[in-house]
């Protein structure tokens, strides 16, 4: 069975995220970083090539900026064949003009096609990424896409406990039931 290996976002999931949830009740493995206050991209690329090398069979589960380091990542690392599958959940739009002095190493976004099956899930009422932008890096991205309603960024605020919509997807993807998209 893969591991799987959660990917939070810029200053990380709370207690009361569904990705903190699902580590406590499954044991998945969360991808540490250096700095969850002010993430380089660099730096958080190697923590995931760490990762990835240290488990060798696995599924990603990505939120927001954490989306935005499994694209950089899969353009750049020679180990994406380790990775089963990815969950990518609520993509931050880093290349908003009031994110780039932030976030300035993680623009522009990679739009590349990832090497392995992806499902993209994103609400249409997201405040860091419009429904319309990550519908293109979903397909940029070579992903299938889910619509998330009106669930803001799918985050603790968004009240989804442990959220097991998400759960079931990330399910497809460890039974490989999930086609390389587009």
């Amino acid at each position: 069975m893969p591991q799987v290996l959660l990917l939070p976002g810029w200053h990380n999931s709370g207690p009361a995220h569904w990705q903190s949830l699902w580590q406590a009740e499954y044991g998945y493995v969360r991808v540490e970083q250096h700095s969850w206050d002010r993430p380089l991209r660099g730096d958080w690329l190697s923590q995931l090539e760490e990762a990835v090398l240290q488990y060798p069979e696995s599924v990603l589960v990505a939120h927001s900026l954490g989306c935005i380091q499994v694209a950089a990542w899969a353009a750049h690392s020679r180990n994406t064949d380790r990775v089963k599958g990815a969950l990518l959940v609520a993509p931050c739009d880093a290349e908003r003009p009031e994110m780039q002095n932030i976030l300035h190493s993680w623009h522009p976004i990679v739009r590349e096609r990832m090497p392995f099956p992806s499902i993209v899930v994103t609400s249409r009422n997201d405040p860091y990424c419009s429904f319309m932008r990550a519908s293109a890096l979903a397909h940029a991205w070579g992903s299938s896409m889910v619509d998330g309603g009106m669930g803001g960024h799918l985050n603790a605020d968004s009240r989804l406990g442990n959220w097991p919509q998400g759960h079931a997807l990330l399910q497809q993807l460890l039974e490989k039931e999930v086609t390389h998209g587009h």
